[in-house]
């Protein structure tokens, strides 16, 4: 995927107002199936394996015994004891082999497996208001797997079904679910076919406005909505409670990898939190590294910008970063580090783009 097709500020209202469509084949697969799967997941995961149904998905994080995050992810469960993990790009070696490590030491059978799927995959994203009005042409016809729904439209968020896509091919699994605040459908379809996949749904789109988006685009998106990437909100010494994560943190459904940390983190509290922020005035966009200042007038560095873009939907610059927990409160006066001028900012809660009600 590259950074941009046509501009990042078109491509981001093209998902804002319409629809947008991303190549997202380089997101990595593990499959995790048997009758110990979701034993072993629980242990490995901070979410509740246990309160998926068969076609149903949640966002969930794999913690080391720190409670450092080794990586985000999404896990749908494809049919009882079947497990599909949609992992990051950059992290499919770390998370293999943290799984894989994990796995040496667990209590499963003959009968469960643990498998990479990463190269045998690719995948398609389209988000955006308008991407229900012509999905269901791409992938026609009843659920075939996953969750029994009478056409694709049907699946509710962080749901997953398999789809029709041609006759004599296999169907294909299409979760409703994004990283961009806006409804829309990924598509997990065999490498050889994402191309195709690709075209279909580009040439469907194109009455309702969709086309192409790039690395830009998903950037902007995900931080308007305050959405944590890896490698800069979530790394493997910040743990999910300092991320501003811990809603998927489930401490009551026994041990998992990096519990105790977390526990005593909801208790004791934490050193940083992240918070999100939109300048005041119009400046230079802020960028990940830049200081975070008290106060307005910004006198004294008390954290760091970790995502910084100038907002397409908002026209000002927005970002994220840690500062003390004293410091996080929404409303608070700060100001960034730009090119050494204290750019005056304010701590807003996330997410920072929201909707106009109608």
């Amino acid at each position: 995927m590259p950074v941009q097709y046509t501009s990042i500020v078109d491509e981001h209202l093209a998902v804002r107002r319409a629809a947008g469509l991303f190549d997202i084949s380089h997101m990595g697969e593990v499959r995790v199936r048997g009758p110990r799967a979701a034993a072993f997941l629980n242990r490995a995961l901070t979410n509740d394996i246990a309160r998926l149904a068969p076609g149903q998905g949640q966002y969930t994080l794999m913690c080391n015994e720190r409670g450092g995050v080794v990586d985000d992810l999404y896990a749908y469960q494809l049919a009882p004891e079947d497990y599909l993990l949609i992992i990051n790009a950059s992290r499919i070696e770390a998370d293999v082999a943290w799984l894989t490590s994990q796995w040496r030491g667990a209590q499963v059978t003959a009968a469960d497996s643990i498998e990479n799927h990463s190269d045998q995959f690719g995948a398609i994203a389209v988000q955006g208001p308008r991407v229900a009005e012509f999905i269901g042409a791409c992938f026609p016809g009843p659920s075939q797997g996953g969750l029994p729904v009478p056409a694709i439209t049907a699946l509710k968020k962080n749901q997953i079904g398999r789809f029709s896509w041609a006759e004599g091919i296999e169907p294909v699994w299409v979760g409703r679910t994004g990283y961009t605040g806006e409804d829309g459908f990924e598509a997990v379809v065999p490498a050889a076919m994402t191309e195709a996949v690709w075209g279909r749904i580009l040439e469907a789109g194109k009455p309702c406005g969709l086309r192409p988006a790039g690395l830009g685009a998903r950037d902007t998106l995900r931080t308007e909505m305050g959405y944590p990437l890896y490698g800069h909100e979530l790394d493997e010494t910040t743990t999910p409670i300092e991320a501003g994560v811990g809603f998927f943190v489930s401490l009551d459904k026994g041990e998992f990898m990096g519990r105790a940390v977390l526990a005593g983190q909801k208790v004791n509290g934490v050193s940083k939190r992240c918070i999100a922020f939109k300048l005041t005035d119009r400046s230079a966009p802020p960028r990940p590294g830049y200081a975070i200042l008290d106060g307005a007038a910004g006198k004294n560095a008390i954290g760091k910008v970790v995502s910084g873009t100038q907002s397409p939907s908002l026209g000002v610059g927005i970002g994220m970063g840690y500062v003390p927990p004293a410091s996080a409160q929404a409303g608070t006066a700060i100001a960034i580090d730009i090119r050494g001028r204290a750019c005056p900012a304010v701590i807003v809660q996330k997410p920072i783009f929201r909707r106009p009600s109608s």
